[in-house]
């Protein structure tokens, strides 16, 4: 791993998978550095850290973890990505002790390295907004171009320094849309590791516009009834937890 790339065992989706252990060996180096990241069924898990000129032996090969969003296994990237990772390896330098479990505040995932401790970045300025738009019994979904075939999903997009969380999910939707948005709601939050930030995701009412996506951003945007859903992101994901709860709330009013 060496920021957001990870070495997989080359293929295409579903035979995408992360290499075992002893398969690192073809690397012909030692990692700079490993980090514990817990289990996956019985089998303990852990990343491991390399330069940025190590070359993938043959069979393998470095991808982008952003772009594996809903192409890895749904566990395999919940590992590898908010409970891992690049940035939580690479925001601190190497470590020359043997690393412990910390125990006394603060908690959580931070690591030792002594004499102080540290604990993993959180970017506050770059937190992400999600949004999902309702009118009536349709949800507004998105597209954009580097989904896999046929998936919409929410929208979102990057906090501005100086703007609130309303102001942005405004902004973004409009610019992303052309749609303009009232009543937003709270729903839920999610570690999201491009990079080390926080995604926050909401439930607005359409307010009024014709739908109008921005080039290059949106390749199309449409309502769809609750009968009539595209392909959706991956239950994993905040974005599906959001929709699956929109939909069950708005079901619910019917039944």
């Amino acid at each position: 791993m060496f920021q957001q790339t990870l070495l997989l065992v080359a293929g295409e989706a579903p035979r995408l998978r992360l290499p075992a252990h002893w398969e690192l060996a073809n690397l012909g180096r030692p990692p700079l550095r490993r980090l514990y990241l817990g289990t996956l069924g019985e089998r303990a898990c852990y990343a491991f850290e390399y330069g940025a000129d190590t070359e993938a032996p043959p069979g393998m090969a470095w991808q982008g973890l952003r772009a594996l969003y809903g192409r890895l296994d749904d566990s395999l990237f919940a590992l590898a990505g908010p409970r891992a990772t690049a940035h939580r390896l690479g925001s601190h330098p190497p470590v020359l002790r043997p690393l412990r479990h910390a125990h006394a505040p603060p908690r959580g995932r931070a690591r030792a390295r002594m004499p102080r401790l540290q604990a993993p970045r959180l970017s506050a300025h770059r937190a992400a907004v999600m949004c999902l738009i309702t009118r009536e019994r349709e949800i507004l979904l998105a597209r954009s171009p580097h989904f896999p075939s046929g998936m919409y999903s929410a929208l979102a997009g990057f906090v501005e320094p100086g703007e609130s969380l309303e102001q942005c999910l405004a902004r973004e939707v409009l610019e992303e849309t052309g749609i303009s948005i009232a009543n937003t709601r709270y729903f839920a939050s999610q570690p999201w590791p491009f990079p080390h930030s926080l995604m926050i995701a909401f439930v607005a009412d359409y307010a009024g516009g014709e739908i109008t996506p921005a080039p290059d951003e949106i390749e199309d945007a449409q309502w769809f009834a609750l009968d009539a859903l595209p392909k959706l992101p991956n239950r994993i994901s905040i974005a599906r937890r959001l929709i699956d709860g929109v939909l069950a709330e708005m079901r619910s009013i019917d039944s």
